[in-house]
Order: C-alpha cells, then sequence, then structure tokens
C-alpha cells in the first residue's frame, strides 16, 4: 500500500488551454496567448495548448490550400511563443504544423522553457490516414523523425507527443524511460457529426481515449496530461475532456466534454518514485523477451 504521507512535496501546476478554435489564426494565437496568461497568473507552471491549436482541423478534407497554413520553426509564432513564456515565466508546449527547408510538412509541438528558450520540438510519429472518418492527415504530414525525447524545463521533465501517438504504448514507456515525469498529449478528436445519434458508441470511444492514456501513466508511473479541443468543426464534434492522470491512474482534473475551459491542476512529483517503488514495472522488463515488438 503507497503511504502519501511519507512524501516529500514537490509539487509542479499544470494548466491546460481546452479551446473551440476558429478559422482566423490570428485571432486563435490571440486567445491562446490571453489564456496562458491567465493560467500563469493563476499558479500554472507549465502550460500546454491543444494540437494544431491555431486553425480549425483541416485534416478532414485533402486540400492544397491548407498548406499555406505550415511555418518554418523557428519562425514567427514561435518567437511570440518564445516572448510569452519568458515574460510570464512558464513551460509552453505548444502544437504547429512544420515546413521545413525543404518542404517536408510535419504535426510538430514545440517546447519552451521558463526563460523562452525552445527546448526542443516533437514530430508527431503516428499518422492517421482515415478520410472516411475525416482524419485525413497522411494528405498534409510526413511520419515524425526526431524520436522520442523528454525534454528538461525549470518545473519538471516532459515528454511530448501528439494525438494519435497517444493510443500506442511504445511511445510512452520509450519517453518515460528517457526521464520523462509527465506526458503531454496535444490532440484533435472527437466522432463524426453524422454519428451525433449514436451516443453510446460515441461515449465508449470517449471512455476508451480516457482510459488508453490512465493504462499509460500506469504502466510507466508517470503523470499524463491530454489537452483536446471542443466544439464542433464541419465534420467533426470535438470532444474536449482534456485531463491529467496520476501515476496511478487517477483522473486528478478532467474538463467539460462540450465547453471551453482551463484547467489548473497541481501534481506532486513525488507520486512517481512512490508508486514506481511500490509498482517497479520499468525495472521488471524483460527485454530479452521482446524482440517481436520491432519487427
Amino acid at each position: 500500500m503507497l503511504r502519501y504521507s511519507a512524501f516529500m512535496a514537490n509539487t509542479v501546476t499544470l494548466g491546460l488551454v481546452q479551446r473551440a478554435c476558429s478559422g482566423d489564426p490570428r485571432r486563435n494565437f490571440s486567445q491562446a496567448v490571453e489564456d496562458i496568461k491567465k493560467l500563469a497568473d493563476r499558479g500554472a507552471q507549465i502550460i500546454s495548448l491543444s494540437e494544431l491549436f491555431l486553425s480549425r482541423y483541416f485534416c478532414q478534407v485533402e486540400n492544397k490550400k491548407f498548406f499555406e497554413l505550415a511555418e518554418r520553426i523557428p519562425g514567427d509564432s514561435t518567437e511570440r511563443l518564445s516572448k510569452v513564456a519568458a515574460e510570464k515565466k512558464v513551460v509552453l508546449v505548444a502544437s504547429l504544423f512544420e515546413q521545413t527547408e525543404n518542404k517536408v510538412y510535419y504535426n510538430t509541438a514545440v517546447v519552451f522553457d521558463a526563460d523562452g528558450f525552445l527546448v526542443g520540438k516533437y514530430r508527431k510519429t503516428h499518422i492517421p490516414d482515415d478520410l472516411t472518418n475525416y482524419y485525413g492527415e497522411r494528405f498534409y504530414f510526413s511520419p515524425g523523425d526526431l524520436g522520442y525525447k523528454s525534454f528538461q524545463t525549470r518545473y519538471a521533465r516532459i515528454g511530448v507527443c501528439v494525438c494519435w501517438d497517444q493510443w500506442f504504448p511504445e511511445a510512452a514507456r520509450l519517453l518515460a524511460l528517457d526521464g520523462a515525469e509527465i506526458i503531454f498529449y496535444p490532440t484533435a478528436i472527437g466522432w463524426p457529426v453524422q454519428k451525433k445519434g449514436q451516443q453510446s458508441l460515441n461515449e465508449k470511444e470517449r471512455q476508451a481515449w480516457i482510459t488508453i492514456q490512465r493504462s499509460h501513466a500506469i504502466a510507466n508511473g508517470v503523470f499524463v496530461a491530454a489537452v483536446n479541443r471542443v466544439g464542433e468543426e464541419d465534420h467533426l464534434h470535438f470532444w474536449g475532456s482534456s485531463f491529467v492522470s496520476s501515476p496511478l491512474g487517477e483522473v486528478i482534473a478532467l474538463a467539460s466534454d462540450r465547453k471551453e475551459e482551463l484547467l489548473l491542476v497541481p501534481c506532486n512529483l513525488a507520486e512517481i518514485n512512490a508508486v514506481r517503488k511500490d509498482w517497479p514495472f520499468l525495472k521488471a522488463r524483460r527485454t530479452d523477451t521482446y524482440s517481436r515488438l520491432v519487427k
């Protein structure tokens, strides 16, 4: 049995921004900056925005015009986000549509430390190719090529994956093995509007989404923060429900499934070692038996 009274306090406060996104990138950026500042003023130390927060979720259709939304990293958006992170002394996770010098396109999350320094970036690795259900991302994004790396920040060591990566336990495990204490999943997920009448199935899918990420927290002894958008955009109804799970899989904060919301979530990092001591899953791995995983 875990003896939580024995914890030494080592609390970091997370801020999760759950918003509906408009078709105006400038408006979305201004709203994000306002939300970051609000959360920082309320005590947030690490703040995450949702996936591709600067635009509506354009991957519902295949249209070359949306490549105009892509930008370089570093670039204008990262420069402005860096200034906000430094001004408010917060660590910031943000998801952008990246275009490289060679015109290769990625779904990329960037991480800024509390001094505004760009600590690193992660390119989404698992790319859904399901245009029937309006997730046609292969048309826009190449699979990520940066691997699964955690980033040391002022307040905690964090790992980042993006949306569909959250269904793959291998990604979470590799981030934990690289030292991540908190794994962030900027997300854009929901169900097709045409399935709005299938409430039972829709709810099962939403619960499965929460459950798989709670399982990553348990299996790796880490905190998990999933940050989703909300609202209806064309063919998709995004189900919000941004949440934070403890290393025991407890949902310690959960946003609405239909409203915009800012979550402020204190996390005691001392829980990580306490849980891993009682449930030493990482130490007990039998890597000699896992060869089939890479075939």
